[in-house]
């Protein structure tokens, strides 16, 4: 299924409730990731540009599962998120060890100077257009410290053509998660895509479903945002199923391309 336009009813409000939707199940459809493996090989690849001090904002940062394996190293976080749902399971799990506030991130308020802000599991490919995209890195930018960095992740075009195109059950801790992709298997770079996630359809009286609507960002576009939004792009990685950022970046076999930048000199956006 490829959508050439989202009208602005559509636009307001349907990421909240999808995520509000999907909040109560997030980790169980998740519980597979190894978020501690994927978040230390991330800090790895921002140490080669200079990572320094332990202040992180995490836009979009869900559950929690995005931060939490940091706070045994010292990490100061700062996380915010679209969902209420959501951070209040991210609270839960914090125990207040993690300053936590609800913020859309297409008008990211200043929270601080931070020495890493990242956007993390496609996050940004809920923005639709190149508009909501930059409004997104252009906060983040605001929010970093003169010497800080910005890494984020965004689903490759092989990503819509495959797990946005397929059908996947899941089931566990007594769920049942059905995701229903319904982009094609040829879909075109820079559509935006869509899937269902069913929640327990064999419930009676209990089932729900969240729509997740993204856009695909060809890296081209992607690195002209960014100096729009007043960023200097350092590195661009792809990186597959086994969550190892490598380069370089192949759309055509990697499911996540992940960039690293910093703030332009001088910048004005």
């Amino acid at each position: 299924m490829e959508l050439a336009t989202v009208d602005g009813g559509e636009r307001d409000g349907w990421a909240e409730r999808t995520y509000e939707a999907y909040a109560p199940v997030y980790d169980v459809f998740t519980a597979h990731y190894d978020y501690d493996g994927w978040l230390a090989d991330l800090v790895a690849v921002l140490e080669r540009y200079g990572l320094s001090g332990r202040g992180l904002l995490d836009v979009g940062c869900g559950t929690g599962k995005s931060f939490l394996p940091l706070l045994p190293g010292g990490w100061q976080v700062t996380g915010c998120d679209i969902s209420a749902s959501m951070l209040e399971r991210a609270r839960e799990k914090a125990a207040g060890r993690a300053r936590l506030e609800r913020a859309d991130m297409r008008a990211l308020p200043a929270f601080g100077e931070f020495d890493l802000v990242w956007a993390l599991d496609d996050a940004l490919n809920y923005m639709l257009d190149a508009d909501e995209l930059r409004s997104a890195l252009a906060g983040m930018r605001r929010n970093l410290a003169p010497s800080g960095l910005l890494l984020f992740d965004v689903n490759t075009l092989h990503a819509y053509r495959t797990f946005f195109a397929e059908t996947d059950v899941v089931e566990r801790e007594g769920h049942r998660l059905v995701w229903r992709g319904l982009a094609e298997p040829d879909v075109a770079a820079g559509s935006i895509c869509e899937s269902r996630l069913e929640i327990d359809p064999d419930a009676p009286g209990d089932a729900s479903e969240c729509v997740h609507r993204q856009r695909h960002f060809p890296e081209a576009e992607v690195l002209a945002t960014l100096a729009q939004a007043g960023l200097e792009c350092l590195g661009v990685y792809g990186q597959g199923l086994d969550g190892i950022p490598r380069q370089p970046l192949d759309e055509a076999v990697h499911t996540k391309a992940v960039y690293v930048a910093r703030a332009a000199a001088q910048s004005a956006a």
